[in-house]
């Protein structure tokens, strides 16, 4: 296993000042949306296709889960504002936000 960080007994704590209650809440919710090893898979796999976007149907067979499954997914991804929907026609394509995940690297740095 890779390892992503090591947390030093000298490193500055992660943020640089408190959080309120409603960014506390928000920075929850994206983070436990982050929290899953299958959501963290989909960002990378959306990331990973030609023009930064995926059909649904392009993610169902590289995790090896259900079509649903993989919805339910996105769907965490999309209410916590990691991922935008657009639909075409039956089809629903996703593309990860940018600075949604910005945003929560700038609150942990």
């Amino acid at each position: 296993m890779k390892t992503v960080a090591t947390v030093a007994s000298s490193c500055p704590p992660l943020l640089q000042q408190a959080l309120g209650r409603d960014e506390a809440d928000e920075l929850a919710g994206v983070l436990k949306a982050l929290a899953d090893p299958a959501r963290l898979r989909l960002l990378s796999l959306i990331q990973a296709q030609p023009g930064g976007e995926a059909c649904v149907c392009h993610l169902v067979e590289p995790l090896g889960l259900s079509q649903g499954t993989v919805s339910h997914h996105l769907k965490a991804l999309l209410t916590a504002g990691l991922v935008e929907r657009d639909q075409r026609g039956s089809w629903a394509y996703y593309r990860v936000v940018p600075e949604a995940l910005g945003s929560v690297r700038a609150l942990l740095a």
